[in-house]
């Protein structure tokens, strides 16, 4: 597999995820939403199989694991618990000139990084999107657009605790939609205001947390590099004391190398009992578990790996994209892994003749039963080549004249290697699917 581009720009990735409908900027024909995108025809694809690699690996093959989906909306005294409402804030400073608002931990110097105005002291700003629930706009009916996922799982723990007859070690995934008012957001995808999260709470005996936090940085590393990730793009980079969030005893980000350099890909955290101690306290409803082993209750430790789905798709267009030279002409491809790649199989007829479509419409019909197929007539051969090859399409299957004609046989190429094998067509759904598994 080539690899020709050790760094790729951010404009490559914007210009091919628009070009190819994978990304798009939200509401862009009433010039964009700042900080909001759109997910097209290929990226919702992506993004569906990158969730349905996750829930495979983490969820479904998993005994000790079971799934959740909460809502959006929680009681707000679920904050007040959980410390979003007190603690959930970052030092927000704003130009006296030019009135432009920044992190004041992200700033380098004293003055205005756009004009080098002077800024104002630092307020705290709470970062939860706040609505109302009802017809009244008051402090009454006040609610938040949950800023993690994580929540919905703790105040059920005991809900899926009985109804699952789980024994710790345990966890519960889910995967869903969160909103941060970050104050300042960029980097296309990396860091917006509304994302999608697939996150993990692990329930352990105390004593065995850490030894659970170690395991889980290993098994997401793991799961990168299974899905085609370079692993010298990544590495783990443990969380300084001063960083720690005031749940957490232990932190650690899987960090992937862009183009501005390292970048937080997802964390492990060791969040201790902290949670459900709060919930319990708060509520009045007891969250903890009855231990067989010592006959005495016990508030679990929770190890937590988050990772933004958003973020994580990022990632892949970036490890993926490759440009090289092929004789004159560069060809731009995405070396998706075939699990997650958008389209499966590609199927081109040489061209649009009469005699030809007919046969390539049966071979897609029967191909598209097993695979994502894309069926594609529009211009050239080799512009539909370089059209499946950005959006990262593995196998192509080509029908001409000889198909019809001659042999029943198609042409299949290879997206990688550019190779091109001919196979009957009796054998072709055996023959794709043992390259895709490959």
């Amino acid at each position: 597999m080539s690899r020709t581009l050790n760094s790729v720009p951010m404009d490559k990735i914007v210009s091919l995820s628009k070009r190819r409908g994978f990304i798009f900027q939200s509401s862009e024909i009433y010039g964009g939403l700042a900080s909001t995108y759109d997910y097209g025809p290929m990226g919702i694809e992506l993004k569906r199989n990158i969730k349905d690699a996750w829930w495979q690996t983490f969820i479904q093959n998993r005994d000790d694991m079971v799934g959740v989906e909460t809502a959006i909306l929680m009681h707000p005294e679920v904050w007040v618990a959980s410390g979003h409402t007190e603690t959930f804030t970052d030092p927000l400073v704003e130009c006296k000139t030019c009135n432009h608002r920044f992190r004041a931990d992200h700033l380098d110097s004293e003055g205005c990084p756009d004009c080098n105005g002077e800024l104002t002291a630092p307020q705290n700003f709470n970062l939860m999107f706040r609505t109302f629930l009802g017809p009244m706009e008051t402090s009454a009916h006040q609610v938040y657009l949950r800023p993690e996922t994580a929540q919905g799982i703790f105040v059920n723990f005991q809900n899926v605790l009985t109804s699952s007859r789980k024994r710790l070690p345990f966890g519960i995934g889910q995967i869903g939609k969160s909103f941060r008012n970050e104050i300042t957001t960029g980097n296309f995808t990396f860091r917006t205001r509304e994302f999608e999260q697939m996150e993990i709470e692990y329930f352990v005996k105390p004593e065995e947390a850490s030894k659970h936090w170690t395991n889980w940085i290993d098994d997401f590393l793991s799961w990168f590099a299974n899905l085609g990730i370079r692993t010298n793009r990544l590495r783990v980079r443990p969380h300084e004391n001063k960083e720690l969030s005031h749940y957490s005893t232990a932190t650690s980000d899987i960090e992937y190398n862009f183009a501005w350099g390292w970048g937080e890909l997802m964390g492990v955290a060791n969040r201790t009992d902290y949670d459900l101690r709060a919930h319990t306290k708060h509520s009045g409803v007891r969250l903890d578990y009855f231990d067989e082993d010592s006959k005495a209750h016990i508030v679990p430790y929770v190890v937590e790996p988050a990772l933004g789905l958003d973020r994580a798709l990022l990632v892949f267009l970036f490890d993926a994209y490759d440009e090289e030279l092929v004789g004159d002409d560069t060809r731009t491809v995405l070396h998706l892994h075939p699990r997650i790649a958008p389209v499966k199989v590609g199927v081109l007829p040489l061209s649009r003749n009469e005699k030809l479509v007919p046969k390539a419409r049966e071979i897609y019909d029967l191909l598209r039963k097993h695979f994502v197929c894309e069926y594609d007539d529009t211009q050239s051969i080799g512009r539909r080549y370089r059209r499946q090859d950005e959006i990262g399409t593995p196998q192509v299957v080509t029908i001409d004249f000889q198909t019809i004609e001659e042999d029943n046989a198609v042409t299949v190429r290879d997206r990688d290697t550019m190779s091109q094998i001919r196979v009957p067509v009796e054998n072709l759904v055996e023959a794709l699917r043992e390259k895709l598994e490959s």
